[in-house]
């Protein structure tokens, strides 16, 4: 009987954020507003960080990374929804509605990775600044980053070709406004027990190790800093580590309430927002948060824009 109820489907439907169509006019201007601030902002610190050779350094490595990584981040949802309001068409096909997951979680992934490298990062600079340059060369920066990329296309890979062997019921509405891998799970109607376990054991190893290596390296630098005699060098020490604290603060507070509503039977709007947050809002915050009290960056940037300007 199980087997009559199933059906090969060739699309999914994304309920999206509202179905009151008056609001579909703000949320495209709202969205639209914030990708092109998102890929603008991290294109400019991409650009700077390439231009300047004072940038040339660890963390604005990493921190060039990371605006790549929410710039593709952003790009495998924002486009695809916006899209979908215009046309007025929730629809997205089986196999984009795969593909849209599979990158998601690599980017997702990476932009968690990332800033653990980031930590780490800043314990080595601060607990260790006389061997800096010595334990973050640039072997080890391109192999960390390596590291980060083959773990999430290998965590991705694994789930996506986990979920083609699920069948799905004729039931095909997301509640939500991009293919989640828990949403598309709640619409199988094949056992998806080993799904769940894998996918809840591997995320949560994923979130609580780097977290727990985030956590590892600002005890270090706290106590690193408190040893520090003199007010300005405590606050040099402090300054650079507000930007990344900030980002990781947002970042895992949204990924947590994105984690947390996943779980329920019937998500509500609490679980979109939080979404939102996490993935539009934070990647078109971080430049922002990592020029506003960083010299070196915003000096770079004004150079990038003069000479844009002398070059008109």
């Amino acid at each position: 009987m199980e087997t009559e109820n199933q059906t090969v489907i060739s699309k999914f439907i994304l309920l999206g954020l509202s179905d009151d169509v008056d609001l579909q006019p703000l949320l495209t201007g709202l969205f639209l507003s914030m990708y092109l601030v998102c890929v603008t902002g991290n294109l400019l610190i991409i650009l700077a960080i390439i231009s300047e050779s004072n940038l040339h350094t660890p963390m604005y490595f990493f921190l060039s990374n990371l605006s790549f990584t929410d710039i593709c981040f952003t790009s495998t949802i924002v486009p695809k929804m916006l899209v979908n309001i215009q046309k007025q068409n929730k629809g997205i096909t089986y196999e984009g509605c795969l593909t849209q997951m599979y990158f998601f979680m690599i980017f997702a992934g990476l932009d968690n990775l990332l800033l653990t490298v980031m930590a780490y990062d800043r314990f080595v600079a601060i607990c260790h600044p006389l061997h800096y340059t010595v334990i973050m060369n640039p072997h080890l920066c391109g192999l960390l980053l390596l590291l980060s990329w083959l773990i999430c296309l290998t965590y991705s890979l694994l789930q996506s070709l986990m979920v083609l062997r699920v069948s799905f019921c004729k039931e095909t509405e997301i509640p939500h406004f991009f293919c989640e891998l828990t949403q598309i799970l709640k619409l199988a109607c094949s056992d998806t027990l080993v799904n769940d376990i894998v996918l809840y054991f591997v995320t949560g190893l994923l979130g609580i190790i780097p977290l727990i290596g985030i956590l590892l390296s600002y005890s270090r630098i706290i106590f690193s800093i408190m040893g520090i005699s003199s007010s300005g060098g405590k606050y040099k020490a402090f300054s650079t580590c507000g930007s990344h604290l900030s980002v990781v603060s947002l970042f895992y507070g949204a990924g947590l309430g994105v984690y947390l509503t996943s779980g329920t039977a019937h998500p509500s709007r609490k679980g979109s927002i939080a979404s939102v947050i996490y993935t539009v809002v934070t990647p078109m915050l971080n430049p922002f948060i990592y020029t506003l009290r960083n010299r070196d960056m915003k000096g770079a940037l004004r150079r990038v824009f003069t000479r844009g300007t002398y070059s008109q």
